[in-house]
């Protein structure tokens, strides 16, 4: 073979090798689109805590991805979120928190997604929020209190933001379907609706004289001001499980609880026996504490892994524990 020739060849060659190079990454530019055309640019819903995050998903459907940031069983005061989460966030199409400073580790990131451009909906300031107060502040009729962020124990509130969270979704989510949200939304507010009927009529066991509430903290209020119970204390007097009761808060307490023969005190199933230990050597043994789901949801077969199944189970172990039947 003469010189010429190969050469010839050799150009053949690498024209062939730059056609296949070209087809290649034509190619892979081809699925990259499809790609994002049809999964990876779905639109997208970031939510704080789980309970939230249920209620998102009741009303969003298949219409857009819902990332929940909140693990099961977690503290909706304590939890915080690794370096991708806080991106998740300001990536988000809707960020959807409870707000009135319930996620304490968390905010400054909503705050950073916000100021970045993404459309924020704080649940529990929309949710008409009432407020408790400590001794500090005066007791109940004095001072100004903190507003409450615990709406969720109200189903009424939530079938208030229910709405609110669909008109966002509209809103602000390109791509869905407003029909369906809507749809979504009105069959999820019915469910709601029950499950008030539900526990009214459930609560109808328990006579008025046992209708006070002692829990861990000042968790249960919209509860109580919508099913007509008093609270009349809690083991830490406030609105976070991150403060912690001094003696003194207990000694109160426990005289309170004697004043008014209350012997039951429901606290957070994460943290039952700690509780009881406490209550049980300042009352003598003579205290019951009772779990329940007031915060998280829990995993999937947890027997509160949705929002409605919670207030279900949570609201079984309250009669029981006032009634003992």
């Amino acid at each position: 073979m003469s010189r010429t020739e190969a050469k010839q060849r050799a150009r053949v060659s690498i024209a062939r090798l730059r056609s296949l190079l070209l087809g290649l990454l034509a190619l892979v530019v081809a699925a990259t689109a499809t790609a994002c055309t049809t999964g990876d640019d779905r639109p997208g819903i970031v939510v704080t805590t789980n309970i939230l995050g249920d209620v998102t998903r009741e009303i969003v459907g298949d219409e857009a991805d819902v990332t929940v940031l909140m693990k099961p069983n977690a503290d909706p005061h304590s939890f915080g979120l690794s370096a991708v989460q806080a991106a998740e966030l300001e990536q988000a199409d809707l960020v959807v928190y409870n707000g009135l400073g319930l996620e304490e580790n968390v905010l400054r990131h909503v705050d950073a997604a916000r100021e970045s451009g993404v459309a924020t909906l704080a649940a529990g300031e929309a949710a008409d929020p009432l407020t408790f107060r400590t001794a500090d502040d005066g007791g109940p009729e004095g001072g100004t209190g903190e507003p409450d962020p615990h709406f969720w124990t109200d189903p009424e509130r939530v079938r208030k933001v229910t709405a609110l969270i669909a008109d966002q979704v509209i809103e602000h989510v390109q791509g869905v379907d407003a029909d369906t949200i809507r749809g979504n939304a009105d069959r999820y507010a019915t469910e709601l609706t029950e499950l008030t009927a539900w526990m009214e009529k459930s609560f109808d066991r328990i006579p008025a004289g046992k209708r006070a509430l002692v829990t861990n903290h000042h968790v249960f209020g919209y509860l109580a001001d919508r099913f007509g119970f008093q609270v009349i204390g809690a083991v830490i007097p406030s609105g976070t499980t991150l403060a912690s009761p001094s003696s003194s808060d207990l000694r109160s307490l426990t005289e309170v609880m004697e004043r008014a023969d209350v012997r039951t005190v429901f606290a957070d199933s994460s943290q039952p026996e700690r509780l009881a230990e406490v209550l049980r050597t300042e009352m003598r043994g003579q205290v019951r504490v009772v779990g329940l789901h007031s915060e998280s949801l829990t995993a999937k077969g947890g027997g509160a892994d949705t929002y409605l199944r919670m207030m279900r189970a949570n609201t079984t172990a309250m009669v029981h524990g006032l009634t003992g039947a």
